[in-house]
């Protein structure tokens, strides 16, 4: 399972990169991408004049701001991922987790910040744990690549934004992943002289968030981590998706420098 951070995915040299290592990649394992987009969002959101609302790295989410993300999560940034793994020789598919109940979500419950506050997320899923997606195992099988926006829907068909990291992890932990790639712009989790921490574990991540070194986007990276780990993923590589080639991060045994390799 390899989670891209929309930074990777700006850039023409950037996309080719990516691309590149997980078509190699995938000519040797199956492999699912979960892609998000945050900045190209934040910059569709400043254009419609909505106000960008986010607590610890996650989106506040109410229905306007709702339909510029699925604009440019599940239109512009997916279709430009697809077509970018085609040149490079995959079979990719472009999906949301709203397709065929590959992501069944519920509503958030309101959170607890790292200043304590209660916060209500509005119109942002937490995944129900309802089997192997089907038609990505299906998928799997047939030989493609699927590529999934960070969307999914309830049982009900409510629409639902999703955060990537999230959403990686618990497809991670449906289908079996035996290791999550979250690929982004920075290398690994730092510690707080800002140099890269090669090996944490689980317990040594949840430290960094109560101590507050993690901070903003981490947060949830590093809680996606502990949550893929409990439900039985192997390990996960946070790596720098610029600087890493990405068949590397999810092959190698111990991760090149630039990553931060998670375990239980």
């Amino acid at each position: 399972m390899v989670k891209l951070g929309g930074e990777l995915l700006e850039q023409p040299a950037d996309l080719q990169r990516v691309a590149g290592g997980i078509a190699r990649l995938a000519r040797h394992a199956a492999v699912v991408v979960v892609h998000g987009g945050g900045r190209e969002i934040d910059a569709a959101l400043a254009t419609a004049g909505i106000p960008k609302q986010q607590v610890d790295g996650l989106r506040v989410t109410d229905p306007a701001t709702l339909e510029v993300v699925v604009a440019v999560i599940a239109g512009a940034i997916n279709t430009r991922l697809v077509a970018a793994l085609r040149r490079a020789g995959a079979p990719a598919v472009g999906l949301t987790g709203a397709d065929a109940a590959v992501a069944t979500m519920r509503r958030a419950a309101p959170i607890t910040t790292a200043a304590g506050d209660k916060v209500d997320l509005g119109l942002v899923g937490s995944p129900v744990a309802d089997g192997a997606p089907r038609l990505l195992v299906d998928l799997l099988a047939a030989g493609y690549l699927p590529v999934v926006a960070c969307i999914g829907a309830t049982r009900s068909g409510e629409v639902l934004n999703v955060n990537a990291d999230t959403l990686a992890a618990h497809l991670a932990a449906s289908l079996g992943a035996s290791r999550l790639v979250v690929a982004g712009g920075t290398a690994g989790v730092l510690d707080a002289d800002g140099r890269t921490i090669e090996r944490l574990t689980s317990g040594a991540a949840a430290r960094l968030i109560r101590s507050g070194t993690a901070s903003r986007g981490m947060v949830a990276k590093l809680e996606a981590c502990r949550t893929a780990l409990r439900r039985g993923v192997r390990d996960v590589v946070i790596a720098n998706g610029r600087e890493v080639p990405l068949d590397m991060a999810a092959a190698a045994p111990a991760p090149p420098p630039g990553c931060t390799q998670v375990v239980r």
